[in-house]
């Protein structure tokens, strides 16, 4: 006796309709836990009152800012709902210009928000010029760029779990670049071997696009490889952007302390100078520093008009 092997045909179809399908039953499953987790979530974040932490940029300061770099300080007013405090993980920060990074980086472990509190968080940032200028050849020194300051704040909150608070703000910075200085001439008020008084007009070429409101100036004069001398003082004056400002200084001198270099020098028509010195200036951008300085310069010194000089002699 023989047996037939067949294989046995599933009408699927029909079994369907019998039995619901396996993976249908986990997915049904699955979902109603999620809104079973959610809703349980949700009523726990009403009875315990958790809320997400909210912020905002509330200022850029510039608290530093020299030939070399610009020090920022961002401003971030972070406000916690929540009866518990909250950690700020992380702060990730860019600025750009134009699209184009100027600099990035991570402040880790930022500190704590206070339950039911707010809290400014200060951002330090740094620009370095030279790398700037490196990798932005267009940049031109003396420039005023715009910039877009990105930060994100990563916050755990309790119950909601990791958030990321993403901020912005736009401003202007300048590149800046130092005046150059001219001494035009020098004018003697008084003239003796024992004590010259003379004044020193000089002209300061502004190259930036934007004014510098000058407060005080120091100063040293060397006629030839002599030093006359210097002095700091206050002098208030507005040296406009991209602009040449003439300001008089005085200096006193004593020519016998210095031989007959000195007054062969002032005998002459003219004679060889330079001049070295700083300025504290004012700026739309906060307080500056800036070096001046000549070398290789010829001025003429000239007497005043009322002890017989002439401008042409």
């Amino acid at each position: 006796m023989s047996t037939s092997h067949k294989p046995e045909v599933v009408e699927r179809g029909a079994k369907h309709d019998e039995k619901p399908n396996e993976e249908d039953e986990k997915g049904g499953f699955l979902h109603t836990v999620k809104d079973f987790i959610s809703d349980i979530g949700e009523k726990i974040e009403e009875a315990i009152g958790f809320g997400k932490p909210t912020a905002d940029v509330t200022g850029i300061h510039i608290p530093s800012i020299n030939l070399k770099k610009a020090e920022l300080v961002v401003d971030v007013l972070v406000k916690n709902p929540n009866p518990v405090p909250i950690p700020l993980i992380d702060i990730n920060y860019l600025i750009e210009s134009d699209g184009r990074k100027l600099v990035s980086g991570l402040i880790p472990d930022a500190g704590t928000i206070h339950a039911h509190g707010e809290q400014t968080v200060k951002i330090p940032l740094t620009l370095i010029y030279d790398d700037i200028k490196k990798t932005y050849a267009d940049i031109k020194p003396g420039s005023i760029i715009p910039y877009r300051v990105k930060v994100d704040l990563i916050v755990d909150v309790p119950v909601i779990g990791r958030l990321t608070l993403p901020l912005q703000k736009t401003g202007e910075i300048p590149i800046p670049y130092k005046p150059d200085v001219d001494l035009d001439k020098i004018q003697f008020e008084r003239f003796s071997f024992e004590e010259t008084v003379a004044i020193l007009h000089l002209k300061l070429d502004n190259k930036n696009d934007f004014d510098l409101g000058l407060n005080t100036l120091d100063y040293e004069v060397w006629l030839g490889d002599v030093s006359i001398g210097g002095t700091e003082l206050s002098k208030s004056a507005k040296l406009v952007k991209s602009g040449i400002t003439d300001i008089t200084v005085p200096i006193t001198f004593r020519p016998k302390d210095f031989g007959s270099a000195l007054w062969d020098m002032i005998r002459g028509r003219g004679t060889g100078y330079s001049i070295k010195g700083h300025i504290d200036v004012d700026t739309p951008f906060g307080a500056m520093k800036l070096p001046i300085s000549k070398e290789g310069g010829t001025t003429q010194l000239k007497k005043k008009k009322e002890d017989g000089g002439d401008d042409d002699d």
